[in-house]
């Protein structure tokens, strides 16, 4: 019996630097980050210690990053763990492990990433109309003969 494997990686951390979107020859978007997530334990008198995790995102998820996060913004990621390989300038053989991203979402409100509040220092936000004086006038009954979806 062939027993299956698993490699799934969920952190939340904080960007460390802006992330800055690539393509590669064949036209594919990708951005690469680092986050600092927290280490979920203290030791007494000692402050909290935080790992520096490398990340790769591709395609819409890079160009999502990109768009809404910068340096200090919250953000989950979700994927994979993944090494390579490479020979670094004085000719040693390293080792790089990095996430690949499946998923990347916000990791609070959209509104604490400045991207978002720059956004609406572009586009402020117009105040949305208050029905708090309406009055049974103020609506209409619809009738419908069509079968509710569920």
């Amino acid at each position: 019996m062939k027993s299956k494997m698993l490699n799934s990686v969920i952190l939340m951390g904080r960007l460390v630097a802006d992330p800055e979107l690539r393509t590669t020859q064949n036209g594919i978007s990708v951005t690469t980050f680092r986050i600092a997530v927290n280490r979920s334990y203290t030791r007494a008198g000692e402050e909290r210690q935080a790992d520096f995790i490398d990340i790769v995102a591709w395609r819409q998820s890079a160009e999502f990053v990109c768009r809404y996060f910068q340096k200090g913004s919250l953000i989950i990621v979700q994927g994979s763990l993944q090494s390579r390989q490479y020979e670094d300038k004085n000719g040693n053989k390293r080792t790089a492990y990095e996430v690949v991203a499946d998923r990347v979402s916000f990791g609070g409100p959209k509104s604490d990433n400045a991207a978002a509040k720059r956004e609406e220092d572009v586009f402020p936000k117009e105040d949305a109309p208050s029905f708090t004086n309406a009055t049974a006038d103020d609506f209409q009954e619809t009738v419908s003969d069509e079968d509710l979806p569920f």
